[in-house]
């Protein structure tokens, strides 16, 4: 398989689940976006957020999903805001939300890999957010995108999952941490049991291709783009849906980074 089948079976895998995540989070987040101002992220992203300044600035979002987050920008004083997603259904999620705040953001569904140039310099800000980069299987080139996207002096926020956790068996917090994977894997994750990472439920399903990028290959990707990284830390802080066991054994694992990198001005 070369790239572009991989991303055409993980784009089915998402459209197969998107009505499933509809039905577990829309109503919820539909309530919420109807109160003025909401911010669905946390304690870290909000001050990320804020030592950014992403007040009066243009932002764009990468794999965007549900939209729940380029809304949350959009709601701490962002200018133009635009969303890419693969996955139609999520986009549609995304924009009814979006309806629903009254909130001015637009959201492009289309291969992430193959944004229109039209985008080219037009973000001071773009952020990428947990369970990206893991799903990209060309890591180099997918860095060259935010790289065009942002205008000279731009910077580019990651806020993702540990890559060492990919090499765990994910568990409940009284399953045993188990290690299944090298951290050199070169090979892809295969899996068809679905993406209900929400209820954590199984189905059979189309068939998803996931990648462990090593912390060194996040960093080569950032500066072989260009892009000066300028802030990293990693934290002891969960931010999944499914490494509960790892949780349970206390800070004794990274299990979440931070960066942010700049466009040379």
């Amino acid at each position: 398989m070369d790239r572009k089948d991989y991303v055409a079976a993980n784009r089915a895998a998402w459209e197969e689940v998107a009505p499933l995540h509809h039905s577990q989070n829309q109503a919820r987040l539909l309530e919420a976006f109807r109160q003025p101002g909401h911010n669905w992220f946390g304690e870290i992203e909000t001050a990320m957020f804020a030592a950014l300044g992403v007040a009066g600035k243009d932002v764009a979002q990468l794999c965007c999903n549900n939209g729940r987050e380029l809304l949350s920008v959009k709601n701490m004083g962002a200018g133009r805001c635009v969303g890419f997603d693969q996955a139609e259904g999520f986009i549609a999620q995304a924009r009814e939300l979006a309806a629903a705040g009254g909130i001015d953001c637009a959201f492009v569904c289309g291969d992430v890999y193959a944004i229109p140039a039209d985008y080219d310099a037009a973000f001071d800000l773009v952020f990428i957010t947990i369970g990206v980069l893991p799903w990209m299987p060309d890591l180099r080139a997918f860095m060259t995108v935010p790289a065009r996207l942002l205008r000279p002096g731009g910077r580019l926020f990651v806020y993702e999952e540990h890559p060492i956790l990919h090499m765990i068996a994910p568990g409940k917090a009284d399953d045993p941490v188990r290690w299944e994977s090298a951290y050199f894997r070169n090979e892809p994750f295969f899996s068809s049991d679905g993406l209900d990472y929400y209820e954590g439920g199984t189905y059979q399903a189309t068939p998803n291709y996931s990648f462990l990028h090593k912390l060194s290959d996040i960093f080569s990707a950032c500066l072989d783009s260009g892009l000066a990284i300028e802030h990293f830390v990693e934290r002891p802080e969960h931010i999944s849906n499914t490494y509960y066991n790892v949780e349970k054994q206390g800070p004794r694992l990274p299990m979440s980074f931070t960066l942010v990198a700049r466009k040379a001005a």
